[in-house]
């Protein structure tokens, strides 16, 4: 078994698996991967601890998807990795610090090739949070400021995590329910805060959201990046451990991939499905070289909005979702082709439509990067770019969906109930011939409008178009990123010069 552990005197936090160490000096893989998720951690679904979450039905596809990211990376070296400059080890570019246009563009299209491999519908893959806590590395005078303690924390966490290609997902989000209390009066087991402090670390208890991906994680990052309430200092802390910490629990929601049964039939669900969790800490101590912040109600949000990490994290985002638009629109343009009305001006139109849309994201993708400038030694995307494109986004991708229902029309709908009635049935000769086409073979319609349902009509597919348009927080929240960040006053000055122009006088 895989375990982390850490001294109490000193930061030298270890693997304690034979030979787990020796990865440092060699890419991370698949296998070192699902190794790395056998390390006694607790996961609960549906009444009952998980044992292995490698060989759940629940949760295995997914994880492997999770881990074939790092064999892709190996097989891809130089495009998908960078030599650390403290081991001169190639570790993930996610976590590469760009210090020009052209870095952030190589690192854009490993970040996309990353995506390719699960069509974008992987949202908190190891490239998000590695972005996040590489965006606050960028900004580490911040922290510097507020606690050089906690920054060299920061600093060292850093360096641990990208030389060891951690996967790490985040929990970064209050219960709702706490905001019905008074922040004094918190119910210290509903949301996770600070209990009790002493020369080793801080004690946590209580609930945090979303834990999404998190049972293919390695290390799990808590923070709090809604605005916290002056008296809310318990709450203001961040801070990283192992999956594997002792009173860490992992509550899942529902997994699809357990109720979609065969990939034929499930393409997506079945070995995409993420998960999303709870995230209960039952008296979890961490150690002060694991405490990034604590105390500082500011520092929770400047550590997103005073660095670049939360630009950086979305940025990421969004390249995710240009490839997951673009399979989309290939999946809406296979659907007029197969339903044979492609040449029809009106579906033409709605592809013409789509396609614009599409390429509008990508374009803005870009400009980011075009419109990005110097944070320091780094070079960062542009933030109102980024946060245009995320208002944009949350609207548009509900849109899509129903561009593509609309287009499918019943044919997802009357399908086989499942690979059973095709597979050595009888029932097939029934079957088969009431998808007979010109275009294609019976058995290859059913198997892409299975997939075209799983992507747009599933449960699995319900809980991404949900995910889409709140991953960034409400409408209103990424309305008012857009809002703080544009340049206004650029915007005023024509007007005002045309008002300049002229008076009552001439």
């Amino acid at each position: 078994m895989t375990s982390y552990s850490y001294t109490r005197t000193s930061y030298r936090w270890r693997l304690w698996h034979d030979g787990m160490e020796a990865a440092l000096q060699i890419m991370k893989t698949g296998a070192k991967h699902l190794q790395s998720l056998r390390d006694g951690r607790e996961i609960y679904i549906r009444g009952e601890r998980v044992e292995d979450v490698t060989a759940h039905p629940a949760f295995r596809n997914s994880v492997r998807s999770a881990a074939y990211l790092y064999d892709f990376q190996n097989q891809h070296a130089e495009k998908m990795t960078f030599v650390s400059p403290d081991t001169g080890d190639r570790v993930s570019r996610s976590w590469q610090l760009p210090a020009s246009y052209a870095e952030l563009v190589a690192r854009r299209e490993a970040l996309a090739a990353s995506a390719e491999t699960h069509f974008g519908f992987m949202g908190r893959s190891p490239d998000h949070v590695a972005s996040c806590i590489s965006g606050m590395y960028m900004g580490i005078e911040v922290f510097e400021a507020s606690d050089p303690a906690r920054a060299g924390a920061l600093r060292d966490y850093y360096r641990f995590a990208r030389d060891r290609d951690l996967f790490l997902a985040y929990a970064i989000v209050n219960p709702r329910v706490a905001r019905d209390y008074d922040a004094q009066g918190h119910d210290q087991n509903i949301i996770a805060s600070v209990v009790d402090r002493d020369t080793h670390g801080v004690t946590v208890m209580g609930a945090k959201l979303l834990g999404t991906g998190s049972i293919m994680a390695n290390e799990i990052f808590v923070s709090s990046i809604q605005r916290l309430k002056p008296a809310e200092v318990p709450c203001a802390v961040s801070f990283a451990i192992p999956m594997s910490t002792r009173g860490l629990k992992v509550l899942s929601r529902k997994s699809y991939e357990w109720a979609a049964g065969e990939i034929f039939d499930n393409p997506l669900s079945s070995r995409y499905d993420e998960n999303d969790a709870v995230l209960y800490f039952d008296q979890v101590q961490v150690p002060w070289e694991r405490v990034f912040i604590v105390d500082d109600v500011a520092m929770c949000q400047k550590q997103f909005y005073g660095t670049p990490a939360h630009v950086y994290q979305n940025y990421q985002c969004q390249i995710r979702l240009m490839v997951k638009l673009r399979f989309l629109a290939g999946l809406a343009r296979m659907i007029a082709e197969l339903n044979d009305c492609e040449t029809y001006p009106q579906v033409r139109e709605i592809l013409g439509q789509l396609a614009a849309e599409v390429a509008m994201v990508e374009s803005l993708v870009f400009a980011m990067e075009i419109k990005g400038s110097q944070y320091g030694a780094y070079f960062v995307p542009d933030s109102h770019t980024l946060y245009a494109a995320q208002v944009l986004t949350q609207q548009l991708y509900p849109k899509v969906i129903t561009t593509l229902r609309s287009l499918a029309g019943s044919s997802m709908i009357a399908l086989p109930s499942g690979v059973e009635d095709l597979a050595g049935s009888k029932l097939a000769d029934y079957i088969l011939p009431s998808y007979s086409s010109a275009l294609c073979a019976s058995e290859d319609r059913i198997k892409f409008f299975k997939l075209a349902w799983d992507a747009v009509g599933s449960e699995f597919a319900s809980r991404q178009t949900q995910y889409e348009m709140f991953y960034a927080g409400a409408d209103h929240v990424s309305k008012r990123h857009s809002y703080r960040t544009y340049n206004w006053d650029n915007a005023k000055e024509l007007p005002q010069r045309l008002l300049d122009g002229y008076s009552l006088k001439k």
